[in-house]
């Protein structure tokens, strides 16, 4: 296959979705297009796209990962119409603990910070914790999707105690080296991206000022007195689920784990917990009479409706991402990146490799697959430091993962905060490119003080 049929559709993917801003048309173009390309013909890339849409269900990962996306809305719906939700931030605010929206992004951001263990259990838990917080203090969606996002990912990358660092553990080892947990370790105080993402974060926090299209989302949000569905009652109706939520996913990916939450199933973990959560959720408020029967079902099956459109974005681009593989994108930007080098353009080569890579796929942990086993020996052979070229590959990943439509974690805080995906990824966009190219350039350096 060559390099041009490779790329063609997630360009064409990412360029239909920002031109006419219609993510399920791009998807699918981009899918039609992939399978076209991998059958030899239209016909066989129409009926091969049906076909794989319809594999994605065959993963149990991608299954509960599509199932507790819907879940989590019945979570959020039993929460707001119980009026759980507006007690909650009723409390927060008249206590004074986030009486300021600098407190408020702070809570927010140390909450998803704090959540390093599972991306999707910091993505979620931050989110429905700031939803309230951000409305009651006139605060943009779009900006909290851009919190919860940019302290997930990068924050996961940079402990090495999770499933993301047994991950790159298992495919530093398999190239080798002696001591791969010193290489994992290593590569943290040099991943650039992830480090100045998250210092962003918190300058933001403390600021509270934005740039780029983040500014005309903030302009058109206004505060609110009582954020939520409904009047409210007690902020154990958003507290006791939410809270099951965190907990139970910790404890189910200890379980899971035979005791190590390292080895933990996430997407198992996460699925149990927000079913217990909503479960729960449901018993409490039918308990306490605050909801009758027919109305926790209009709640639990309403706040699975909304989630609807999110999921299907992100059962396209599940399908899409399987196809790509079958296409070898990722494998074309691999091999491009493994051409001869001067070693002082590795780690900065490497950097745009897993962040186009990323970009292209929606995927991190398929870019860690491709360009790790061909990082360490690139690394060994142009004298560069394993550490440094390992961070380069974690750091350019996340990057392209922050700057991509087709991105499942994207898509999930999209979910999470509440907010349109595109507008996520057109207002995180600028805040991605900056630090990317902060990183970059610290590459470049890195790559020519080594080389010395």
């Amino acid at each position: 296959m060559d390099t041009l049929s490779t790329l063609i559709p997630p360009l064409a993917a990412i360029a239909f979705a920002i031109v006419l801003r219609n993510v399920y048309g791009a998807l699918l173009l981009a899918l039609f297009l992939s399978e076209a390309f991998v059958a030899g013909g239209p016909v066989g890339g129409l009926t091969a796209s049906f076909d794989r849409v319809v594999e994605v269900f065959g993963s149990a990962y991608n299954t509960q990962i599509l199932l507790f996306c819907l879940l989590i809305g019945a979570v959020i719906a039993l929460a707001r119409d119980s009026g759980g939700v507006a007690a909650t931030a009723r409390a927060l605010l008249g206590r004074g603990i986030v009486r300021t929206p600098r407190r408020a992004e702070l809570m927010v951001a140390a909450t998803g910070t704090a959540l390093f263990v599972e991306t999707n259990v910091s993505l979620l838990g931050s989110g429905v914790l700031g939803r309230p917080l951000y409305d009651a203090h006139g605060l943009s969606r779009e900006r909290l999707a851009y919190i919860i996002d940019s302290t997930s990912a990068p924050v996961s990358v940079l402990v090495p105690f999770n499933g993301w660092g047994a991950y790159a553990m298992g495919l530093v080892a398999a190239q080798g080296l002696a001591q791969p947990f010193g290489v994992v370790l290593g590569a943290v105080p040099l991943n650039f991206y992830a480090l100045l993402t998250v210092g962003l974060v918190y300058v933001t926090a403390l600021t509270g000022r934005v740039f780029g299209p983040m500014r005309a989302a903030d302009a058109r949000t206004e505060a609110v007195a009582a954020p939520g569905g409904a009047a409210p009652t007690r902020p154990r109706y958003m507290w006791v689920p939410l809270g099951v939520l965190v907990g139970g996913a910790l404890l189910f990916m200890t379980l899971t784990g035979g005791g190590s939450i390292v080895n933990g199933d996430g997407a198992r973990s996460i699925l149990w917990a927000v079913s217990l959560a909503a479960l729960l959720g449901a018993l409490l408020v039918r308990r306490d009479r605050v909801m009758d029967g027919q109305a926790v079902g209009r709640a639990v099956f309403g706040g699975i409706g909304e989630m609807v459109p999110l999921v299907t974005v992100l059962l396209l681009a599940l399908a899409l991402g399987a196809s790509l593989n079958a296409l070898g994108t990722g494998e074309m930007v691999a091999r491009l990146a493994a051409g001869s080098l001067p070693p002082f353009l590795a780690p900065a080569v490497l950097f745009v490799a897993a962040g186009v890579a990323s970009f292209s796929t929606g995927t991190s942990w398929g870019t860690y697959g491709l360009l790790i086993p061909i990082a360490m020996p690139l690394a060994a052979a142009l004298g560069v430091p394993p550490t440094l070229a390992l961070a380069a590959v974690l750091g350019g990943g996340v990057f392209g993962d922050h700057c991509s439509p087709l991105s499942d974690t994207t898509l999930i805080a999209s979910v999470a905060s509440g907010t349109e995906h595109l507008s996520h990824v057109t207002t995180q966009l600028p805040y991605a490119l900056a630090t990317g190219a902060a990183a970059l350039a610290a590459y470049l350096i890195s790559g020519l003080v080594v080389s010395l």
